[in-house]
């Protein structure tokens, strides 16, 4: 299956700026691809205001996001591959949704189906989380 974070991204931006907040995304900037001014790179993370009003031409597509904003006056072209997108949230209030990682390139379902077994021959088990 695809993965669904560009869903998810997509998603949470439209509920959150309906809800008249700012979305922000926190971006792993050691992920290949990612274009951001490094001077605002704090410890391999980026936070960045996707807000209507801060951003101009804002693509959230399948593979990446693409705007382009002022940072110290400076326009900048900024470039996020999907993969690199850590969280999108509500600046006023942290509502949002952080993602776990997902394998970049994850291996296509085997022909006839999903395996009932994992590859040590092992039936999947589930457990309660408390």
């Amino acid at each position: 299956m695809t993965s669904s974070r560009p869903y998810l991204i997509r998603a949470l931006y439209q509920w959150i700026v309906d809800n008249g907040v700012t979305p922000y995304i926190l971006v792993d900037a050691s992920v290949e691809g990612v274009t951001a001014p490094e001077q605002y790179i704090q410890d391999g993370k980026i936070v960045l205001n996707i807000a209507p009003m801060a951003v101009r031409s804002l693509v959230l597509a399948d593979e990446h996001i693409s705007f382009n904003a002022r940072f110290g006056g400076q326009s900048t072209d900024i470039f996020i591959p999907v993969a690199a997108v850590l969280a999108i949230y509500a600046r006023e209030n942290g509502q949002g949704m952080m993602f776990n990682d997902e394998p970049r390139n994850p291996e296509p379902p085997k022909p006839g189906g999903p395996s009932p077994e994992d590859d040590t021959g092992n039936k999947p088990k589930l457990r309660i989380v408390k």
